[in-house]
């Protein structure tokens, strides 16, 4: 048996025998001393076994001056083209899009933009130019008043405010479709300022009804959404720009809500196999 830090415990007591190196009987004056008995040879201590060298400790990577321990996120981005699922024809009901709607008053723009954001089987919002640039009350500047420059910088507000819906709608997974008439001879501050508020995937297409339809249904109108026949007209002549444009069309001259948003989805899908360059 070893001692805990492996030195030899003396050797066990004998009858008759005292503590190791002492003589079995006590000294007393007079009597005879004979000699010591050798005590029993003390064992070495065993070797220790060899033991494995100790590795150097690895070097650790010193943290960066600014870490903080936060876990860092990716900047945020505008909405990235759409990619059609491989092997699969492109689905626009089931997929996240960010939709904009062009034409002029009277085409039904509204009207196909709610009806299709109502029967999506994804989260969809609807955002409408109009609906936001008529949050200004007080010092609303109406273009049917006069067009100004206070009425221009109101709608490039509207505009960029609608751009921001839609990045925060999109960037939670909500797709949207936002409605406004783009003029394709203003492209820096139409499609172009589109373009840089929701990103370029951004979907665009045109509703451009025939000229008869349109003061038709701008007829219907109250309030300050209804236009003079000239303006529909003259804004009407000016969309026809779009033609050769390669956006795509749609003329909805015989179609109703339903049936212009079924074809508006055939549309999409082929706008994601095949992304306009615009």
């Amino acid at each position: 048996m070893q001692h805990a830090v492996g030195s030899p415990l003396p050797p066990p007591h004998q009858p008759g025998q005292g503590p190791t190196g002492w003589p079995p009987a006590a000294h007393h004056p007079g009597a005879p001393q004979g000699p010591a008995p050798a005590s029993a040879p003390v064992p070495p201590p065993p070797a220790a076994p060899p033991q494995p060298p100790v590795p150097p400790p690895l070097p650790t990577a010193a943290p960066p001056a600014d870490a903080t321990g936060h876990v860092p996120l990716p900047p945020g981005a505008p909405v990235g083209i759409p990619a059609a699922p491989p092997a699969a024809a492109p689905d626009p009901t089931g997929t996240t899009l960010a939709v904009l709607l062009i034409g002029p008053a009277g085409a039904g723009k509204t009207s196909v933009a709610k009806y299709w954001a109502d029967h999506r089987r994804v989260p969809t919002a609807h955002i409408s130019l109009d609906d936001v640039r008529e949050w200004v009350r007080s010092g609303f500047a109406d273009p049917q008043s006069g067009w100004n420059d206070n009425s221009e910088a109101q709608y490039r507000l509207a505009r960029r405010t609608c751009g921001f819906a839609a990045r925060n709608f999109l960037a939670n997974g909500i797709s949207c479709i936002l409605d406004d008439a783009v003029f394709p001879d203003r492209p820096v501050v139409g499609l172009g300022g589109w373009k840089r508020h929701v990103g370029p995937g951004l979907l665009p297409v045109v509703l451009l009804p025939g000229l008869d339809v349109v003061l038709e249904r701008n007829a219907e109108r109250s309030g300050n959404r209804r236009l003079t026949d000239e303006e529909v007209a003259r804004i009407h002549g000016r969309m026809a720009g779009w033609y050769g444009s390669g956006l795509p069309i749609i003329d909805n001259s015989q179609l109703d809500v339903a049936s212009t948003a079924r074809v508006l989805d055939e549309v999409l899908a082929r706008a994601i196999a095949s992304p306009p360059n615009w």
